[in-house]
């Protein structure tokens, strides 16, 4: 047995002698290769310390706006039986915020379908303009729906239609690059099999790409509503309608039983969404898994 095990081993030595000296970068890398990691990682580290120094983080001022927090959370309690008499008020709010939410989100993945394609590699592989798809849509990606929200209420006023150019505007650069990113991830044997038959790219695009990526496309945008019903909340801070406007009038009066009741409706709501989307989304995933 002994013996012949001996000749099985000098064959592999030999063979990794063989392939080291084919490879010499990747059995004997040079110095930097084998420090980099450790020189990101000292540099992340370092990073993370400026960051503590620079935003004068400090553990004692932690534990005294938990106290702090502690007490708005008591303030709020138990939350006022008074806001069922404006109910009906804050529910036609509330429909306004999941209206916001909806239009905002559907429009903005409609409008970056075909921008998605137009960025993705394997469908347009001409390099100025995916360089430029791609540089445009960090620039809508880059500007925060808040933001967007301030823009659009300075440009045509106060209200819902504000909020929902404002979830187009920030969603619409995120779908179109996650949209772009499922496409080039998309399986290629079924298009080149449709070209092989003599179908056109059209035919590649229709029949073998967006089977695959409409199921991926659903799930994200029912998981983008859940988030933007959240999303609408805030922005109607702003002014751009819905029930977040309600939500900093009672803040801004102190009245913070008034505050919990409402955030207990927002909850209800947003909890409701999620299971709703959620079963969606796993009939689309059923569905992709079954095709």
């Amino acid at each position: 047995m002994t013996d012949a095990i001996h000749p099985l081993r000098k064959a592999a030595l030999d063979d990794r002698e063989a392939l080291a000296a084919g490879y010499p970068q990747v059995f004997s890398p040079p110095l930097w290769t084998r420090l980099q990691p450790l020189v990101i990682l000292g540099g992340m580290v370092l990073l993370f310390v400026y960051g503590l120094v620079a935003l004068d983080v400090q553990p004692g001022r932690i534990i005294t706006g938990i106290g702090k927090l502690g007490e708005f959370i008591w303030f709020m309690l138990p939350p006022s039986t008074d806001t069922w008499a404006k109910f009906w008020i804050y529910m036609h709010a509330l429909g306004e915020t999941v209206a916001i939410a909806f239009l905002g989100t559907f429009t903005a993945a409609i409008l970056a379908l075909p921008v998605g394609f137009l960025a993705a590699k394997n469908i347009v592989p001409n390099i100025v303009i995916h360089f430029a798809s791609r540089r445009f849509l960090d620039t809508i990606r880059g500007v925060d729906e808040l933001i967007w929200a301030l823009i659009w209420v300075s440009v045509v006023g106060l209200g819902p239609f504000a909020g929902v150019l404002a979830l187009i505007c920030s969603n619409f650069g995120l779908f179109a690059k996650l949209f772009s990113e499922a496409i080039e991830a998309a399986d290629r044997k079924a298009s080149e099999g449709v070209a092989s038959t003599g179908g056109s790219s059209l035919h590649a695009i229709r029949f073998g790409i967006l089977p695959q990526v409409l199921p991926i496309f659903g799930s994200q945008v029912l998981y983008f509503f859940e988030s933007n019903t959240r999303s609408a909340t805030i922005i109607g801070i702003v002014g751009a309608g819905g029930i977040g406007l309600h939500l900093a009038e009672q803040i801004r009066v102190l009245e913070y039983q008034h505050v919990s009741a409402l955030i207990l409706m927002i909850l209800v709501t947003v909890a409701i969404i999620d299971q709703v989307s959620t079963r969606l989304r796993f009939a689309l995933i059923g569905e992709r898994k079954a095709a």
